[in-house]
C-alpha cells in the first residue's frame, strides 16, 4: 500500500521549493519542474519525482489518480489542502494536482533532423512548435537563449506531454548551431527570396531553423544558413504566427 504525507504548512520545505520552481533562475539551480495537468502528468511516459494532490482531488479523481501513481512506481505522495495548492500554482484555478519532475540532459541525435528555434520568445508559442514538432516526427529540437522557457508552465501546458517526448537542447552563442552546421544544411525561414518549402522533401538530413515572427531569425544565422525557405501566402498578409507556419512546414516535410 502507498504510503501518505500530510503537509499543512506553508513553511513546510517541499512547499517552498515549490514556490520556488515558478522562476526559471530556480528550476536552473535545482533542475527541476512542475507540471500541473492531469493528463499531461498520465501521458508522460517517465516517472515523477514527488506528487503532490488536494483531498478534494483524491475524492474527485481517485481512478485517475491510481493510474497516475501505478504508472510511476511512486512509493508515496503528499497531501495538501487548497490553500496551500493555491500559494504555489501557476494556474487561476489550481488542478489539485502538481508533479515534479528532473530535468534530464539528452544527447543530440545528429541522424535525424534538428529544428533550431530562435528567439521564439513567446511561451504559448513555443509550446505549440514543441507539439507540432513531435506530431510530425521531427525529434530534435535546438532552442537558443534567446527563447522562451520549455518548462515555464505556458509552454507546458501548450507543449502537452511533447516536452517529455522530444529531445530538447538549449544552445548559447550558436555552439550547437556550428555543429549542427558541419554535418548537415542550414535551412532558414524567410518570407522574402526563399526557396518553396517542398523542395526540403528532396534532402535526407538538414536543420530547419524558425525565427521570431516580427524580427526573424538574427543575422548571425541568416550568415550561416545555406539556403532559405518560405511559405507561399496571401501577398496582403505580412507573415504568418511562428507557430502555425512551424506546424504548416512540418506537416509539407512529413507527408509522403
Amino acid at each position: 500500500m502507498l504510503n501518505t504525507k500530510i503537509i499543512k504548512s506553508k513553511d513546510n520545505e517541499k512547499i517552498k521549493l515549490l514556490k520556488k520552481l515558478k522562476l526559471k533562475k530556480y528550476r536552473e539551480k535545482y533542475n527541476k519542474f512542475f507540471v500541473e495537468n492531469l493528463n499531461i502528468i498520465k501521458d508522460a511516459g517517465i516517472n515523477f519525482s514527488s506528487l503532490f494532490v488536494t483531498q478534494e482531488f483524491i475524492e474527485n479523481y481517485p481512478k485517475e489518480l491510481e493510474v497516475v501513481l501505478d504508472k510511476s512506481g511512486a512509493g508515496e505522495y503528499y497531501i495538501i489542502n487548497n490553500r496551500l495548492n493555491k500559494s504555489f500554482s501557476e494556474l487561476d484555478n489550481p488542478s489539485g494536482i502538481c508533479a515534479v519532475y528532473e530535468r534530464v540532459k539528452q544527447k543530440i541525435n545528429f541522424d535525424s533532423h534538428v529544428v533550431y528555434l530562435n528567439n521564439i520568445n513567446d511561451p504559448g508559442n513555443l509550446g505549440t512548435i514543441l507539439r507540432s514538432a513531435f506530431a510530425f516526427n521531427f525529434k530534435n529540437i535546438v532552442l537558443d537563449e534567446t527563447c522562451a522557457d520549455i518548462y515555464n508552465a505556458k509552454t507546458i501546458n501548450a507543449a502537452k506531454d511533447s516536452i517529455f517526448k522530444l529531445n530538447v537542447f538549449h544552445d548559447k552563442n550558436l555552439k550547437i548551431l556550428k555543429e549542427t552546421k558541419s554535418r548537415m544544411e542550414i535551412y532558414t525561414t524567410r518570407l522574402k527570396g526563399g526557396e518553396d518549402i517542398v523542395k526540403l522533401k528532396k534532402e535526407k538530413l538538414f536543420c530547419v531553423v524558425l525565427g521570431n515572427e516580427v524580427k526573424g531569425v538574427s543575422k548571425e544565422i541568416e550568415e550561416m544558413s545555406d539556403k532559405f525557405i518560405k511559405i507561399d501566402i496571401n501577398e496582403e498578409i505580412d507573415s504568418l504566427n511562428v507557430a502555425t507556419a512551424a506546424s504548416i512546414i512540418f506537416y509539407e516535410i512529413n507527408k509522403k
